[in-house]
């Protein structure tokens, strides 16, 4: 059976550690906005696997975890410099990368994945690894052998949850609105022993990518993502960061804070990849069929342009067989 549920981490003092599964169990962290990306996300990693029974999956989102809408729109210290916290922002759920050890009790296996990342292969060959005594695998940003430089790939992990007692993520949190600790370096695991990190191939993290090795899907690139083409933007991407020395930056910011109109520009465009697209509509078709997602919840995410006003029609395109579900 296939469900959601977050779960607060419990302060301390209190009710003390908390194990939400005896078994392996993959998270898959989320906002509002990328929620139909994890249902869908859920849905693949029991589908595609031979032995569903094997692991939990659980959809943690942001809004169960209040302290992080405590920090709206205060400050962080981001690649050195200042950034503001908003929840709104498409990828406010990164934080929840950090929270799967803390969730388990500090036991066990946990597989923590983004919201737009889809199985097509089988989580349980992740489980199975030897990790011989790493705490966590991941793949680099680059694909490469990384340096003990280089920013890791944290949007897929697999963690031995015994061995990360010090992620304690409210914590950690604090200390970016401190100053204290840089986002990049959290995010890019930049403070972790690098002894202690194994490499994932590629293809348990296949950044847009997806051909007969893929194991789980990820699409990354914010502006193609399948399920939101035709929809207006609701992100600023790295190129939109104000620079003080670029006067494109001066304008956007004259037009954001002035004119009072919005730092976003532009529509969502359609994936380059068009075996990606039906991929996720084929996945979303199955969800449509089985009820896992209604017919009333999608024309609530339309509305709230969270997916693409055609997904019905896309259901109908890519759904494999006739079905009566309403």
């Amino acid at each position: 059976m296939l469900w959601t549920s977050a779960f607060a981490i419990q302060p301390s003092g209190k009710e003390g550690k908390r194990a939400v599964s005896a078994k392996a169990c993959v998270f898959i962290h989320t906002n509002p906005k990328q929620m139909m990306g994890a249902l869908v996300s859920q849905y693949s990693l029991k589908r595609n696997s031979k032995n569903p029974d094997a692991f939990d999956v659980r959809i943690i989102s942001t809004e169960d975890f209040p302290f992080l809408a405590r920090k709206e729109g205060q400050p962080f210290l981001r690649n050195g410099g200042s950034r503001v916290w908003h929840m709104d922002d498409l990828q406010s759920f990164t934080p929840l990368r950090f929270t799967p050890p803390e969730l388990m009790g500090y036991e066990g296996r946990a597989v923590v994945i983004d919201p737009d990342i889809f199985a097509v292969g089988d989580i349980n060959e992740l489980f199975d690894r030897d990790m011989q005594g790493k705490a966590i695998f991941c793949r680099s940003r680059s694909g490469k052998r990384p340096s003990e430089t280089e920013c890791m790939a944290t949007s897929v992990m697999l963690l031995d949850c015994a061995k990360l007692e010090h992620w304690k993520v409210e914590t950690q949190f604090q200390q970016l609105f401190d100053y204290e600790m840089d986002y990049a370096d959290w995010i890019c695991l930049h403070k972790e022993d690098r002894e202690m990190i194994g490499i994932l191939e590629n293809c348990w993290n296949d950044l847009d990518h997806l051909d007969e090795n893929t194991k789980l899907l990820h699409n990354t690139k914010r502006q193609t993502q399948p399920w939101k083409t035709g929809l207006p933007v609701d992100f600023i991407s790295a190129n939109r960061r104000f620079r003080f020395w670029k006067p494109k930056s001066w304008l956007q910011s004259l037009r954001t804070r002035v004119l009072g109109l919005s730092p976003y520009h532009g529509q969502y465009r359609r994936h380059p990849d068009p075996k990606q697209e039906a991929f996720f509509f084929t996945l979303l078709a199955e969800c449509f069929d089985k009820g896992i997602v209604t017919k009333a919840r999608l024309e609530e995410e339309m509305a709230s342009n969270h997916i693409r006003h055609d997904a019905l029609e896309m259901i109908a395109r890519y759904r494999p067989a006739v079905s009566t579900a309403s």
